[in-house]
């Protein structure tokens, strides 16, 4: 019995052998490639920048919501919800958590963050396209709501530091003082001429056509007591052109700027998305 046990070609044992060769080779899954870990690696990247940049949005948000004087919400106060602040607190905490799912799918290779990242993205694209139709088809709408806005920042000035902030930047920046003109200063509780206080009857400084005293020191006090004077005295000192046309004027020459840019946050989203889908169909066919 010895002999032909010897004699045969192969035994059971053999056969059980191959089979369980046979099925683990057929239950280890095949490696990623090279250029796909690279994809991987790029998209991490990515989203790790796009992380940093959402955290630095949201400090700053917080930041300007905890330096600010605390005013109380009534007569001369501003609710949270009203504050602009909020604004980079809401879109830098947005903009962090979908890039943080974005890093952690990539790192992870988890099909279900990086499904979140893509939902999120095609969704914030999708609001932006339709943001860009809603600015083409209600221009004139939206002009009037800009209109109803800085009249609104007018009336509010010396009330909200963010709306001065805004106010004074515009006037300086575009050279101009008020919506129409600088008589529109008049409607404004604390520069009208009945107001009480040194403000009564003037302007902001930022409508003087030279807000430095000496060129170095600021001058608070250039616009006081201007509404009081004749349109040629008053043009002498201020920029009594108003905001309005100056404005919509700067928002034709920079069309070409803002399209740009907004054409390249499209694509750095769809390159991040892309990136991201090709990772996910990597680990789905890697697991499936």
């Amino acid at each position: 019995q010895a002999s032909r046990l010897l004699e045969l070609p192969y035994s059971s044992f053999d056969d059980d052998d191959d089979d369980d060769g046979d099925e683990a080779a057929e239950q280890d899954p095949p490696k990623p490639s090279p250029f796909s870990r690279c994809v991987r690696y790029l998209a991490f990247l990515w989203n790790l920048l796009f992380l940093l940049l959402g955290l630095l949005t949201l400090a700053v948000g917080v930041w300007g919501l905890l330096t600010k004087s605390p005013l109380p919400v009534g007569e001369r106060g501003v609710s949270l919800g009203s504050d602009p602040m909020l604004l980079f607190v809401l879109a830098g905490l947005g903009a962090s958590t979908v890039s943080l799912a974005g890093c952690l799918g990539a790192l992870r290779a988890s099909p279900c963050l990086l499904r979140f990242f893509l939902g999120a993205v095609l969704a914030f694209g999708g609001l932006e396209l339709l943001g860009g139709l809603l600015l083409l088809l209600l221009r004139r709408r939206l002009r009037d709501a800009l209109r109803d806005l800085l009249l609104l920042c007018l009336l509010r000035y010396l009330e909200d530091p963010d709306l001065q902030f805004l106010v004074d930047e515009v006037q300086q920046g575009l050279q101009c003082c008020g919506l129409e003109s600088y008589r529109d200063w008049e409607s404004n509780p604390y520069f009208n001429c009945s107001a009480p206080g040194a403000r009564a009857c003037g302007v902001p400084a930022s409508c003087c056509r030279e807000p430095l005293q000496n060129g170095s020191v600021p001058n608070g006090q250039c616009g006081f007591g201007a509404l009081a004077l004749g349109p040629a005295a008053a043009g002498a000192l201020l920029h009594a052109g108003g905001c309005g046309a100056a404005l919509a004027a700067w928002l034709r020459g920079q069309a070409g700027a803002i399209a740009a840019g907004a054409a390249a946050l499209v694509l750095l989203e769809a390159v991040g998305a892309l990136m991201a889908l090709g990772v996910l169909g990597e680990i789905v066919a890697v697991r499936g």
